[in-house]
């Protein structure tokens, strides 16, 4: 017989706008699912720049949405809504979720949970929804990246970046990566980049433009002054995808060499997109992006792990940006 599912459950709370000490275990109520949800006892909830510009005040979840951050999890279903599909009791998923994630349990669209693939443990598993979903979203969806194209992506050590290396490079693309340390650039490239450029010894576009002539795909999560950067390292008809901005979200730019070599600049957000868009999303995922990785051509890489009390650990971890890879908060539970 499955456990009864408790009316109360430990979940990270923000008390107020602030630094990581701002973050707080307490007791609050367990979410029931609603139609078309499930509910998730949590194993572990991947730790994402956006629930660092949450705590921060910045970036508020949607209408709608759990208060507590954390919008990636994985574990076991313990509860259905009406009209969940197919799941049942006793899954093990992992999910992406508006908020939520930094709790015993989760409530989560079924639309947007996917199976943990075979052979993967629920910490891997965790690692998975939200830089699997962004980068297939904006990649391979927005900017059309093709195998032969040549894809640059900043941050190659972050969660999207490791994500965005393999991705692209399972999907045939010429990948570069920049990083800011010799280390990360050498993790890069055992991730399979074919370059690595330590931005904070050379000048990218530089680099770019006399080995390469220039590149068709950008993922950009820096902003600021690397936008007329990047926009001189594309190539004709080039595209940058801006999915946000940790130098600033405003820039000066010259649009004489976008109308000339043609180039588009999109960009955005996935958290308050519609759920129907989300699947849409995570049916691609299940049909071209798990068989990679249950055969092990792509994984995710972890950084650390903290247990859930330590949330602030793992924000301080990430706002030093010292990691490579994912930073997972655990439960304790196994699943």
């Amino acid at each position: 017989m499955p456990k009864p599912v408790p009316s109360r459950m430990a979940a990270i709370s923000i008390q107020e706008p602030g630094g990581p000490e701002v973050l707080v275990l307490e007791e609050m109520a367990t979410p029931v699912p609603g139609a078309g949800d499930v509910l998730i006892e949590v194993s572990a909830a991947g730790v994402n720049r956006p629930d660092v510009v949450q705590r921060l005040g910045f970036y508020p979840p949607p209408p709608g949405a759990s208060d507590t951050p954390g919008l990636e999890v994985a574990g076991r279903i313990v509860d259905l809504g009406d009209q969940a599909g197919a799941f049942k009791l006793g899954d093990q998923v992992c999910a992406l979720v508006t908020g939520g994630g930094y709790a015993d349990y989760c409530q989560a669209p079924a639309a947007t949970c996917l199976p943990v693939p075979e052979h993967f443990s629920l910490v891997e598993a965790a690692a998975l929804p939200e830089t699997f979903f962004t980068v297939w979203s904006n990649v391979f969806d927005r900017a059309g990246l093709k195998s032969g194209e040549r894809f640059l992506v900043h941050g190659g050590t972050s969660g999207i970046g490791t994500t965005a290396i393999q991705l692209a490079k399972a999907f045939g693309a010429h990948v570069v990566a920049t990083a800011g340390s010799d280390a990360k650039c050498q993790k890069c490239l055992d991730l399979g980049a074919d370059r690595a450029i330590n931005y904070k010894e050379q000048d990218y576009s530089e680099v770019i433009g006399r080995e390469l002539g220039g590149v068709d795909v950008i993922l950009d999560m820096v902003g600021g002054d690397y936008l007329a950067r990047n926009i001189q390292c594309l190539a004709i008809d080039g595209r940058h995808v801006s999915i946000a901005f940790l130098t600033g979200s405003k820039a000066q730019v010259d649009f004489m060499p976008v109308m000339l070599k043609r180039l588009t600049l999109t960009g955005s957000t996935l958290r308050a997109r519609e759920t129907a868009f989300k699947q849409a999303i995570a049916q691609a995922l299940a049909k071209k992006v798990w068989p990679l990785l249950e055969a092990g051509t792509v994984k995710p890489v972890i950084d650390s792990t903290y247990p859930l009390a330590r949330a602030a650990d793992a924000h301080q971890r990430m706002e030093s940006n010292a990691h490579m890879g994912k930073i997972i908060l655990t439960t304790g539970v196994d699943g």
